[in-house]
């Protein structure tokens, strides 16, 4: 890896500037705090000041949570004390450091799928994309999600070549006599468990590491102790910072919590599940999330925002649009209501199941993907109904979309073109396991798929080397 940086210092370098520069731009231009940011924010200065992970109320203490887990609140936490209380701006200066970090571990990641060529062009790939770069801007756990997984993929491709590649007898492979290095196999759980602690879903990095070992362990019988060995090492060091969280959960609520709760509602507090339902039997985009879920409780909502596919017959319509008048009386859903919405729930999936378990999972998947990347810019989400009236801001979530449809093509083709990435499968199935536990949710936001961005820049990246590997070829 030294080797690497070393040889390529100056393109690097150029590299680093510029990412720097654009991660700087989207600091200075488009700062982006939103309520979750203060949600964690109170968490955090509640820790410092009172020893108590939970939020303020005015005149009492602070009263203790859980639908935050530590990690981000930590980070905000230490950088609060380091620079002072909601100096927020600190806190993305911290997180642009982070994210040229991860462009440095991409670029190292994708030289040890394929070559050093790719590992280049992988640098300037993730120094460049705006989708990583504009979430620096935003003091919320994504940027550092991001590093986390680029990390946690980068020590299990170290602990894979500890032993050198057998087909290859790469020279640059690190060999020490066991396939699994003690030390790249921790660093492995380790950034597991901090992608876990910044957000529940960092979990599904563990299950994929978790297949890819075991089908290893099937195929190549000679390395069976060095792969126990290492999925048990990656298993208790990923998972041995849960314990003291869901043990001040047992002890704190007297429920047993290893994560946090799927709709982020303390044990007290009303979650309206049949009105999740019912959104879930609808809801294929993100422009349905802001005008309608986001909404809802708490502000008033035009019900002439649903979509038609909201209801099936002009009776479910009326039933729907009474539903809506009754919220509109407090702007609550309170448990009579919520009922309501999951009869109405029940009787749509009775009667499409597969429009519920197949076809709308489909749509949200595709959504999350696909959709420009806006939701941290001052970009209208409805872009294309204004293509008319603003040209230029039509354009620029339409370019957006382009340049995201570039890096997922490219990132398809990278795992078909031959020869193929090294251990590709654990790659695929880290992005197949988690595109399919995102079609489940109900709000397809497409930063849920940014965490995925460091192998899809890879992958990308690869696809990228092939063709100017064929292009040299041709002219020689």
């Amino acid at each position: 890896m030294l080797r690497f940086f070393r040889d390529a210092k100056w393109l690097l370098l150029l590299g680093a500037l510029l990412a720097i520069a654009l991660r700087l731009l989207f600091i200075v231009k488009f700062p982006h705090v939103t309520g979750d940011t203060y949600i964690y924010g109170d968490i955090a200065k509640n820790w410092i000041d009172h020893g108590i992970y939970g939020f303020s109320h005015p005149g009492a203490d602070p009263e203790p949570t859980w639908i935050r887990l530590p990690g981000y609140p930590g980070f905000l936490a230490l950088c609060f004390f380091l620079f002072g209380r909601e100096h927020y701006t600190a806190v993305m200066l911290v997180q642009l450091v982070a994210d040229v970090l991860t462009c440095f571990v991409i670029a190292d990641l994708t030289r040890r799928m394929m070559n050093e060529r790719a590992g280049k062009i992988a640098f300037f790939l993730a120094c460049l994309c705006p989708f990583t770069a504009n979430y620096v801007s935003s003091p919320m756990p994504e940027t550092l999600s991001v590093f986390a997984l680029a990390s946690a993929f980068w020590c299990l491709y170290v602990a894979l070549d500890c032993h050198g590649d057998r087909r290859t007898r790469d020279p640059m492979r690190v060999r020490s006599g066991a396939t699994f290095c003690f030390s790249a196999s921790t660093g492995c759980g380790v950034f597991i468990s901090l992608a876990t602690l910044l957000r529940p879903d960092g979990g599904i990095l563990l299950a994929a590491v978790g297949l890819f070992l075991f089908v290893r362990l099937i195929r190549v019988r000679d390395e069976r102790k060095q792969t126990v060995a290492a999925g048990l090492l990656v298993l208790v060091v990923a998972l041995a910072p849960l314990v003291p969280w869901t043990y001040r959960n047992w002890k704190t609520f007297d429920h047993f919590q290893p994560l946090a709760p799927r709709y982020a509602s303390d044990l007290d507090e009303f979650t309206p599940l049949g009105y999740n339902h019912w959104v879930r039997t609808w809801m294929a985009e993100y422009v349905s999330v802001e005008d309608i879920y986001w909404q809802m409780p708490g502000t008033d909502v035009d019900v002439n925002l649903l979509p038609e596919r909201a209801y099936d017959t002009p009776e479910e319509e009326a039933r729907t649009r009474q539903l809506f008048a009754d919220y509109e009386t407090r702007t609550a859903i309170w448990p009579e209501l919520d009922q309501q919405f999951e009869q109405l729930a029940r009787e749509r999936v009775s009667r499409h199941p597969i429009r519920y378990y197949v076809q709308l999972p489909i749509l949200r998947i595709i959504d999350m993907w696909f959709r420009p990347r806006t939701e941290t810019l001052p970009l209208d989400s409805r872009w294309w109904q204004g293509y008319q009236d603003d040209f230029w801001n039509s354009a620029k979530p339409a370019a957006l979309a382009l340049i995201n449809l570039a890096y997922v093509a490219l990132a398809i083709a990278g795992c078909f073109l031959r020869p193929r990435p090294r251990y590709l499968f654990v790659v695929v199935a880290y992005l197949l396991i988690r595109t399919v536990f995102l079609g489940t949710l109900e709000n397809p936001e497409t930063r849920y798929t940014l965490e995925c961005y460091p192998l899809v820049i890879a992958l990308a990246a690869i696809a990228i080397s092939h063709a100017a590997a064929m292009q040299s070829s041709r002219k020689v």
